[in-house]
């Protein structure tokens, strides 16, 4: 019977360590985040961890290890038109032996403030023709294609870096474009000045899921990095990789150019995470771990 009693008292003394492990702090960068951020969040879980999932602004996001260390991380973002609050992450962990442990937190988001620049574009570009719109409806049909073949693993590793070697960026993320006095737009991604034909760079590595015209983009090209992230390059003049390539980081994949909607030749990047747009420059900024 006390033989019985102690392996009891041990066994609960066994759950509440798993049950103190589990209560660590999520942690997170960049912070604060606001409307347009990309996200970081890690946890230190117990060694028996095999998998990790969560629930956050209605996506769903798979954790990874970057090592045979006991941190798991998860790379999110919050879309620039996103309305500041607290969101609850709700983390869920699955251990060796089947066990499930729940984790919630609330996570602060901020108010970006963003600028509004009138354009002039041709007026084409405001008031598609029938046949435009048709082009229009069936390159977004091409663009869902693309953005639903993303890997279910990470194919990044380490930091993402710009596009160009030297080029100023021109058009901030997330100002309110209103073109002709007309259109109104979010800009959902970051411009660089780039005389035509200069070289464009992957941002990381990554595989190609788009590679053709479009009819705002220009010629396009969209890179999936894995578990819902994406880059986009648009404006481009000439096509150095095609669909179904895989890349890596720094390599040449286009010449920037002129083409689509654009008042002047440029390169357009944008950074897509489950439909949500976010920041290029505060993903460079990010310290994401090495994962080969």
């Amino acid at each position: 019977m006390r033989h019985l009693i102690h392996r009891v008292i041990w066994v609960a003394l066994f759950l509440c360590v798993i049950q103190l492990s589990f209560a660590q702090r999520i942690i997170w960068s960049p912070e604060p985040l606001a409307s347009g951020s990309p996200s970081l969040f890690a946890i230190d879980l117990p060694a028996a961890t095999v998998h990790v999932t969560a629930s956050w602004q209605n996506h769903q996001l798979v954790f990874f290890r970057a090592s045979r260390a006991n941190t798991w991380y998860g790379l999110a973002g919050v879309d620039v038109e996103v309305t500041p609050g607290d969101y609850p992450l709700v983390v869920e962990a699955v251990l060796r032996d089947g066990t499930r442990r729940t984790i919630n937190q609330q996570i602060p988001v901020e108010a970006a403030s963003y600028e509004e620049i009138p354009l002039s574009v041709p007026d084409r570009f405001v008031e598609p023709n029938a046949a435009e719109l048709r082009k229009i409806a069936a390159d977004q049909g091409l663009k869902n294609k693309a953005f639903a073949r993303t890997a279910a693993v990470p194919l990044w590793s380490g930091p993402f870096r710009p596009p160009l070697k030297v080029a100023p960026e021109t058009d901030s993320f997330g100002t309110r474009r209103v073109f002709n006095g007309k259109l109104a737009t979010v800009h959902r991604g970051l411009d660089y000045h780039a005389r035509p034909r200069t070289p464009v760079f992957a941002v990381n590595s990554g595989r190609v899921v788009l590679a053709r015209p479009l009819y705002y983009e220009g010629n396009c090209v969209i890179i999936d990095h894995g578990l819902g992230l994406m880059t986009l390059y648009m404006h481009l003049s000439r096509f150095n990789v095609k669909e179904g390539a895989r890349v890596r980081s720094g390599q040449i994949i286009a010449l920037s150019g002129g083409t689509g909607r654009v008042t002047g030749p440029h390169l357009h990047l944008g950074v897509r995470w489950q439909a949500a747009y976010l920041d290029p420059v505060k993903l460079y900024a990010l310290q994401l771990p090495t994962l080969r």
